[in-house]
């Protein structure tokens, strides 16, 4: 008997400093990003700022490749308290239509003219996160997107005739490709590059962070540089979630938010050079498309949302007029 107490206290001994370091409380980040893509430095990098702040009050667990689920799935379990934190992008605009601007082929310039957007119209689209229950408490990005397929070269909208290409599940990102003559097909990223190996898909979208950690690569014979959307990614919290972690918590969890911003953005630039030496590197054949042809071919999309978004004739002006100096 006095053996086993012995032993018992030694346990106890050994595990209470764990004990003591142990975290009060887990928070879990669900992203879809692959390993090595711009999506897992971004989690990554909020985690370690804010399990840096934290300390036992709380950490930060970062899940990758839609292991928490795809898109739409983390939006949901955000609500039910399963997932604390989400990284949606182009979905967004599915959420509120609000969010749709961001769809809009070429309005955002570069990431300085992204900055002033969100510095200038942040409350419109905090407005539009919270009217579904849901608070923005960072800005960090997907990056601009280009495409790829396995039929030819896309010079100009023309070229896209005919061509199944897949898209993130958002209605003005498949008005804008039905509007160009190609057949967008919405489908989650997860299933991308099995669609592509099997042929189901000619093609995808998306910023080389993306397409490299994806391995698309391997799997398409072309890569056309387009730019034509530049898509931000949100770190996203359910309010009602939100609303019962301590005061103390939510403000270093916002810091951080703010703060990883500028990583995001320095990380996201450095990558596009080095992920298109990549892409070359793969076999992949590279063109430059005509990009005034698609801002020609894009006027259409314009004129949609504006018709058909609450006030959206006067965020496109006011977006644009601040792309004034990038």
């Amino acid at each position: 008997m006095k053996l086993k107490t012995a032993l018992l206290g030694g346990v106890a001994a050994v595990m209470l400093p764990l004990n003591a370091f142990a975290a009060d409380l887990t928070l879990r980040f669900g992203h879809v990003g692959a390993p090595g893509s711009l999506f897992e430095a971004s989690a990554d990098a909020f985690a370690e700022c804010a399990n840096g702040k934290l300390g036992d009050r709380a950490e930060v667990q970062t899940f990758g490749a839609s292991q928490l689920g795809k898109d739409r799935e983390v939006l949901q379990k955000l609500k039910l308290g399963q997932v604390t934190f989400g990284l949606p992008s182009s979905v967004m605009s599915s959420v509120a239509p609000e969010f749709g601007i961001f769809e809009m082929p070429y309005i955002i310039q570069d990431r300085e003219h992204m900055k002033r957007v969100q510095a200038e119209m942040g409350e419109v689209f905090q407005d539009a996160a919270m009217s579904e229950g849901y608070r923005i408490i960072g800005y960090f990005e997907n990056g601009f997107r280009h495409i790829t397929n396995n039929t030819r070269p896309i010079n100009t909208p023309e070229d896209l005739a005919g061509i199944k290409l897949r898209t993130p599940n958002g209605a003005w990102r498949v008005k804008m490709f039905q509007q160009y003559g190609a057949n967008p097909t919405p489908m989650s990223f997860s299933e991308v590059f099995t669609a592509l190996q099997t042929k189901v898909i000619d093609g995808q979208e998306n910023p080389y962070a993306q397409i490299a950690s994806a391995k698309f690569q391997e799997v398409q014979e072309y890569l056309s540089i387009t730019g034509h959307v530049y898509t931000p990614a949100y770190v996203l919290v359910a309010e009602n979630q939100w609303q019962r972690l301590p005061e103390d918590v939510r403000a270093d969890l916002e810091t951080c938010g703010a703060e990883t911003q500028d990583f995001v953005y320095e990380h996201a630039a450095k990558l596009e050079t080095e992920l298109l030496d990549v892409i070359k590197a793969a076999g992949v054949e590279v063109n430059e498309a005509d990009k005034d042809a698609f801002i020609a071919a894009s006027q259409p999309i314009y004129e949609a949302f504006a018709a058909e978004v609450d006030g959206g004739g006067e965020m496109i002006e006011q977006v644009q007029a601040l792309a004034g100096g990038s």
